[in-house]
């Protein structure tokens, strides 16, 4: 699958995504990815996460057919065909055509320091909504943090992020767990993760 889109980060980090994953998540249930890009982690996990089936989803509706491309080679039966998802929407994945049913889980990598600040308040309201009561969502990506001193890698990331777009840039963690709880979402777990990332898990009702 050499012609289809390909991100080195992607690459990168879905092995040490996928070992919190596999500690957070239990056995099975269902998941929903935000801004699942190329499809790199949704094939990545649910090849190994079998007891979970996953529903891809993406802004972009030309990354459609390459997220199903990448998940159909490896067989995997769990993983459903991705749908046109934007976080703006309400209710996902949008109005004529609602989720049916909660999730138990909602993961998003890598969305908020490349969108306004608005789809902070819209993811967390749209997981509020389509979570099940005591559901995760499970955010990853560079955050600040007003109690550690910033990287200096992170620092020029977001600097060239705000010339690119001035609405773009690395959100501090106090301002997205402000915006989770105002949805009723509460920051349970913070992790560490390699080149100064975060994987943040917030849980519906506490």
């Amino acid at each position: 699958m050499t012609d289809l889109p390909y991100s080195a980060a992607a690459d990168r980090n879905k092995e040490p995504i996928l070992a919190e994953l596999a500690r957070i998540l239990g056995p099975r249930g269902t998941a929903l990815e935000i801004a699942s890009g190329t499809g790199q982690h949704v094939a990545f996990f649910a090849g190994v996460l079998k007891g979970w089936e996953w529903q891809p989803t993406e802004a972009e509706p030309g990354l459609l057919p390459v997220i199903a491309r990448r998940s159909a080679p490896a067989g995997l039966a769990n993983v459903r065909a991705p749908l046109v998802l934007d976080v703006m929407a309400s209710p996902w994945p949008s109005p004529s055509a609602p989720f049916p049913h909660p999730f138990d889980a909602i993961y998003c990598a890598n969305m908020l320091h490349i969108s306004p600040w608005s789809t902070c308040a819209a993811l967390m309201g749209g997981a509020a909504r389509h979570l099940a009561e005591g559901g995760l969502l499970i955010t990853y990506g560079p955050y600040f943090e007003a109690d550690r001193p910033a990287a200096p890698s992170n620092i020029a990331f977001d600097e060239s992020l705000r010339a690119r777009d001035p609405s773009w840039g690395i959100r501090q963690v106090s301002d997205v767990s402000a915006q989770a709880q105002r949805a009723g979402l509460v920051l349970r777990e913070r992790h560490a993760m390699p080149a100064n990332n975060l994987l943040l898990v917030f849980a519906k009702g506490g």
